[in-house]
């Protein structure tokens, strides 16, 4: 054999070799897309879905509100309900010991943070 065969037979080796090293089209393509699903996924699971869980609770908490209940609005506004009508909930505000310091604010309902269910003697 003479050089030139060596250099073919060494060239078609390697091609050899670097084919079955190569993963197929399909393959690195999904290898590819790999990091960007993870990051979507790992998105889902630490952002959107405790996100969903807390709406769901805070939902939950405004549909069982009642009259008597004491609450604390966005703003601070501390209160305890008077009346609740569709989407508007009225607050009474003021010192508790008189009645003529106390007032009556109308709000909405998605204004209001927490719920304390009034106490039952």
């Amino acid at each position: 054999m003479n050089l030139f065969g060596i250099t073919a037979l060494a060239e078609a080796a390697t091609d050899a070799a670097s084919q079955s090293a190569q993963p197929s089209g399909v393959m690195s393509t999904i290898i590819g897309f790999a990091p960007l699903i993870i990051i979507v996924v790992l998105f889902y699971f630490m952002l959107i879905r405790p996100q969903r869980k807390r709406d769901k609770e805070t939902k939950e908490m405004l549909n069982a509100m009642k009259v008597g209940d004491k609450i604390v609005t966005i703003g601070g506004i501390c209160g305890k309900i008077v009346k609740i009508k569709d989407n508007y909930v009225f607050v009474e505000t003021g010192n508790i010991g008189t009645q003529a310091e106390k007032s009556v604010i109308k709000m909405e309902r998605d204004a209001i943070k927490t719920v304390e269910k009034k106490q039952t003697n």
